[in-house]
């Protein structure tokens, strides 16, 4: 069962929606109460007699005051949001309009809500799990297709019930394991170690999968990040201006020009990209563009992708040079570049595709690879986007490798129940079933006001 705060049923408000001028604000308010204290300044129907899930029009005033004309919907526990009686007032986008609804609330017995604590109420009332609850801030701030599709999921609970599956599994044999240590005497073995040993695997075969999509998974929500390497003067930042469509960088024709790391996003069939835009790799005696090449070389590292731009006038021992510079198990597309100009090309270590940046010839084909670079992750269908999931995932995994271990090596049941309980211990962390306050005060002051 979750922890209860003191204050869980206080009355609370605030903006729902985001601050600044505009044709309607929404004031939330939920809690104990809160219909009769909207109901108090409000002129129109007797909210306090209201159905659920209707809409009042009337008028906020302050005592014979009119501040607005508004719309007043009823939500009436357990069928809404937090599961607890709430009301949402639509009034007209004014900051002085929504300041003063605020101050009556307040003045009436509400108090201004915390950073995600509408979101927060409704796990503590058991609307959804902490999986769920995360995935509301990552629907708010998906920004492509591929991001929101995945904050979806994990709203409607996809990660959720897997996990949950494997939990009530685990569960089973760790009650049988404590019952073997209450007739420790008597010498009985309730869980089969052979049956316990598969269950870890098939369990391993669920999380493993999770695990590995946790770097696709963070990339969806910043954007895979592609970077864009080669010598100098190869067409790098005529590149990143062509598949932005505008100048984000400096073009000319002397070598060295661009000595930072420059980067901007692009949305892909809706999948984010981040493309990265780096100094020209060569041997050079400039301190300032040194400092960029190196900078480079940190961005190819932390890339997803590489772009490994050259073109018929590069020499054998510049791509060599190139290539002694790549990361292993790098995924790498060559691209030759100003096929405008020029026939021949050096002998490349894969394949390439050819393109004209300024020209924008081959661009599209050049997108396509990139989104085939990504199609393998794109296809499971529930990826890890969370830091502390993937840790607690890790930390599962790792007690389930000691439960592997402690059957091998045949350990006692006292010690195989610990392991086990420790994976389960991760498992319920992820999904909120184990929490502490911290915990929670740490996840939802991420959240925005007002949700």
């Amino acid at each position: 069962m979750n922890s209860v705060s003191v204050n869980q049923y206080e009355p609370i408000c605030a903006l729902a929606t985001a601050s600044g001028v505009g044709a309607i604000s929404v004031v939330r308010v939920s809690g104990a109460r809160c219909i009769e204290l909207v109901d108090h300044c409000f002129k129109g129907a007797n909210l306090t007699l209201a159905e659920s899930h209707t809409v009042h029009f009337g008028t906020i005033r302050q005592n014979k005051t009119i501040i607005d004309e508004v719309l007043v919907t009823v939500f009436r526990s357990p069928r809404s949001f937090t599961r607890e009686d709430s009301v949402e007032i639509s009034c007209h986008g004014s900051d002085f309009i929504v300041r003063q609804i605020l101050k009556l609330l307040v003045l009436g017995g509400a108090r201004i809500a915390r950073p995600g604590e509408f979101t927060q109420r409704a796990f503590l009332n058991g609307q959804f799990d902490l999986v769920q609850a995360e995935a509301v801030a990552d629907l708010i701030a998906a920004d492509s297709a591929a991001s929101h599709r995945t904050a979806l999921t994990q709203l409607r609970g996809g990660f959720s019930k897997k996990l949950q599956l494997l939990r009530e599994e685990l569960i089973h044999f760790a009650s049988l394991v404590e019952l073997e240590l209450d007739f420790g005497e008597e010498d009985v073995e309730f869980a089969q170690r052979d049956d316990l040993r598969q269950l870890i695997y098939k369990l391993q075969a669920t999380i493993h999968p999770l695990i590995e999509s946790f770097d696709y998974g963070n990339a969806l929500k910043d954007g895979i990040p592609v970077a864009i390497i080669g010598s100098p003067n190869v067409g790098k930042s005529t590149l990143l201006n062509a598949l932005l469509n505008e100048e984000k960088a400096i073009v000319t024709e002397i070598a060295g020009t661009t000595r930072d790391v420059i980067e901007d996003t692009i949305v892909l069939e809706g999948v984010k990209f981040r493309f990265i835009d780096t100094a020209g790799i060569r041997v050079t005696q400039d301190i300032v563009e040194s400092l960029g090449i190196e900078r480079s070389r940190r961005a190819m590292e932390q890339a997803d992708v590489v772009l490994m731009l050259f073109d018929s006038e590069a020499t054998k021992q510049e791509v060599k040079v190139l290539v002694a510079g790549l990361p292993k198990e790098k995924k790498v597309i060559w691209v030759r570049n100003k096929v405008d100009l020029t026939t021949g090309a050096p002998k490349l270590p894969g394949d390439s595709i050819s393109i004209s940046a300024k020209t924008q010839s081959g661009l599209e084909a050049l997108k396509s690879i990139l989104l085939q670079q990504v199609q393998t992750n794109a296809a499971q269908d529930t990826v890890v986007t969370n830091q502390r999931h993937y840790e607690h995932l890790l930390k599962t995994s790792q007690a389930l490798d000691e439960v592997l271990s402690g059957l091998d090596s045949g350990i006692t049941g006292d010690f195989l129940a610990q392991d086990i309980r420790l994976a389960l211990y991760h498992l319920g962390e992820i999904t909120g079933t184990i929490v502490s306050d911290d915990l929670l005060a740490n996840i939802f002051s991420k959240f925005c006001i007002g949700k």
